[in-house]
């Protein structure tokens, strides 16, 4: 138990560790100070390459920015809280496309014009989910939404409006509906759909998905367990490999199995070696399939202030939890 002990604590600090770093990128390059929100498209050593907004990414960092403030003492700091409000008011002035319709743009310009309009309703998930934590933080009622928002821009028979999704499956995506759905199984304490998710949502992708010449996870396979092409085939990106993170380590944290915790480790030692940048902070987000990397930049239209940061965050909790419960008992 000791040297379980040990191991997490290690991971504990490595994580926090990276936490503070990761954070730290954002909150020196991504504020934009004239006109509100944030960019997103960093170079390597923060540098803003274009100044497009990406609605997503917005509501994202908002989100973000409140869980750390709510979730963290060392994050209780008043330029967090504040960036947030900042963000969360560019999103109430812009974020819509045409008020009072509840449509979200995909992109808008640095000062706010929509740009592009997708037929998804990810600016609308995103949007309202980052209001709601602004209201849980800041008690401003201005910021609470409901689910209305989003329900509004779905079809009549409950789906997303159309969008192009094809045959490709994605171990990412599987990964990350694990662990929600991990959450949902240990809240319901139903311990026969625990072990099924585990057993489909975790170790099936995992195993299917991870490159067994060179690590890491593959990023596009189709549901024959083919990638559609040579491109595909060749990315690994930063977000399964967060995901996995956690998947892992919350199944760990849920049932023990040391298998678990060893995928856990497999993944989290590849991560830490190839996507994070110990030069100028972040991680980067697309390496080629030895692992190498292929774009330097730190975001983009999809990579901003989220799923490394939520990785991180909910990793270090996690296993501050397994650690608590692995002290010894007091002596009497």
């Amino acid at each position: 138990m000791e040297k379980e002990r040990q191991a997490l604590q290690t991971w504990k600090d490595r994580v926090a560790k990276e936490l503070d770093s990761v954070v730290a990128f954002w909150l020196q390059h991504s504020h934009d100070r004239e006109h509100g929100g944030f960019f997103t498209c960093l170079g390597r050593n923060g540098q803003v390459y274009d100044d497009l907004k990406y609605v997503w990414l917005q509501g994202r960092q908002v989100w973000m920015y409140c869980r750390l403030y709510r979730n963290f003492e060392r994050f209780r700091r008043a330029e967090i809280l504040d960036a947030a409000k900042a963000g969360g008011e560019f999103l109430l002035r812009f974020a819509r496309v045409a008020p009072p319709a509840k449509k979200c743009a995909f992109v808008l310009t640095r000062d706010g014009r929509p740009m592009k309009v997708q037929r998804t309703i990810f600016s609308e998930c995103f949007y309202t989910i980052a209001m709601n934590e602004l209201w849980r933080v800041t008690k401003e009622t201005c910021y609470q939404r409901d689910g209305q928002v989003v329900l509004e821009n779905v079809s009549e028979d409950g789906k997303e409006l159309s969008g192009c999704l094809g045959r490709h499956q994605n171990p990412g995506h599987t990964l990350e509906a694990g662990w929600f759905l991990l959450q949902y199984a240990v809240r319901k304490d139903d311990p026969k759909l625990r072990t099924y998710i585990i057993d489909k949502f975790l170790l099936l992708p995992f195993h299917s998905g991870w490159d067994p010449e060179h690590g890491g996870l593959f990023y596009f396979q189709d549901a024959d367990g083919l990638c559609p092409t040579q491109l595909e085939w060749d990315m690994k990106l930063w977000w399964p490999h967060s995901e996995a993170m956690i998947a892992f380590l919350m199944g760990y944290s849920d049932s023990g199995d040391p298998a678990l915790l060893k995928l856990f480790n497999q993944v989290a030692e590849y991560t830490f070696r190839h996507f994070r940048d110990p030069d100028f902070g972040e991680w980067f987000g697309y390496l080629n399939r030895e692992g190498k990397v292929t774009l330097t930049i730190k975001g983009g239209p999809f990579k901003g202030c989220f799923h490394v940061p939520r990785c991180l965050a909910m990793c270090e909790q996690i296993l501050e939890a397994l650690l608590c419960r692995l002290q010894p008992d007091p002596v009497v």
